[in-house]
This record gives C-alpha cells, structure tokens and sequence, in this order.
C-alpha cells in the first residue's frame, strides 16, 4: 500500500469536524464519512491507509465493516472509535480483527500519536521479507508462515513480531514494545502479555519472556 489516505466514519458531524480540523494541525488528512453507504463508496475508489470506525452508527455497526474491511483487506489498519467503553465491546472488535481502539471521550493527542506512529512503520518499511528459523514474514502483506503454514494474527500481534525479529537476541522491555506497536507509552502490560500468548500459540516458539523485564526474540544468525 503506498497511499497513506486516512478514513473516518463517524456519523456524529460535530466529532468529524473535530477530529478532522485538529489533525490538520498536526498535518494529518482525513477523509470522513456519516454513513457506511458513502465509506464503503470511498473505499472502492481508493484503500485507505488507516480507517477509523465508530461502533454505534445509525445505519449499522462499525463492528460490521470492521469484519467487512478485514475480509477483503487485511492490511488496512483499523482503529475503533466508541463511546461504550466496556471490555466486552473493546475485546469483540480486536477479535474481529482490530487493531486498536479508543474509548469515547478520546485525546486528539492520543490519537494523533497512534496514526503518527502506523505512518512512521509503514515509512520505515524497507525490507519486505524476513526469513529467520521457521518463520517467513512479508512486510507488506503481514503474512507471517510458520514452517511453510500461514497463521492467523491480527495487526498488533505482527508488529509485536515484526520488531521483536528485527530486533533479534536483544531484550525489549515492555514498554519499548508498547510505545512502538500503540505509538506511546500505554501501559498495557496485560495486553501486550496476550498478544505474546497468541503468538506463541501459533507457533513462534523463539519468543523468551524476561521475567520483570520484557521479551526477547531469541534465534537467526548472531
């Protein structure tokens, strides 16, 4: 993807013009959208880099396109937006495929953090094929295969394993793995830790954990 075209849909006008004018400031564009009808219009015209995803829309559900956008573009880098607040809602959407949420009442600051932050990775993005033990990692697609097999992982969980890779037989705490994957510091440990689970889960057994520490990839040429 080498467009790095921003959608909101959010059927809230005054949020829309919010959002949209302080990112500006920060020399962010973004694109809002009221209904599913005039995103999904705009989405097959052009794939967005980021979309942004209100849950409770008038004319559906955010966790509906969200499933939607998956389906037909796994590397499109979804944020969901909602008021609910409730761990139940935040843990629907990452299953579905999310790969961050934010709660309403959000901070521009936060937010401007997390789309600076999938910018500077897509930027930073030079090689698109890692090869290192079991493991074959396509940069540009996020298609990981372990042992010829490809796995099932969401956003998060590939840039967990993208840097702890590029950054093999080091030991990352975990807030150096929080602040680059979520674009700050957030403090999520327990998150982080299940998003590690998984992984191994699917089969990347060379993550070491560092016990009051972080985590290491520990494996590949030294």
């Amino acid at each position: 993807m080498t467009n790095r075209t921003i959608y909101l849909l959010e059927d809230d006008e005054s949020i829309c013009e919010l959002v949209e004018c302080a990112l500006s400031i920060n020399n962010i564009k973004i694109k809002c959208f009221n209904t599913i009808a005039e995103f999904y219009r705009a989405f097959d015209e052009q794939v967005p880099t980021i979309a942004l995803l209100d849950i409770m829309l008038t004319d559906g559900s955010g966790l509906d396109v969200l499933k939607d956008i998956k389906r037909r573009r796994q590397d499109v880098y979804v944020i969901m937006l909602s008021a609910l607040g409730k761990e139940v809602d935040k843990v629907k959407g990452l299953n579905l495929g999310a790969d961050d949420y934010i709660a309403k009442p959000f901070g521009i600051l936060e937010l401007s953090a997390k789309i600076n932050a999938v910018l500077r990775r897509i930027g930073d993005s030079k090689v698109s094929i890692i090869e290192i033990d079991n493991l074959k990692i396509n940069i540009n697609t996020q298609e990981v295969l372990v042992d010829d097999n490809r796995i099932k992982i969401n956003n998060k969980e590939f840039l967990i394993l993208e840097y702890l890779v590029k950054n093999k037989n080091q030991v990352l705490t975990r807030d150096n793995i929080l602040e680059h994957v979520f674009g700050y510091d957030s403090g999520e440990a327990r998150t982080l830790d299940n998003y590690i689970a998984h992984l191994r889960k699917e089969g990347v057994v060379n993550i070491e954990t560092i016990y009051g520490v972080g985590y290491s990839y520990k494996g590949g040429a030294k």
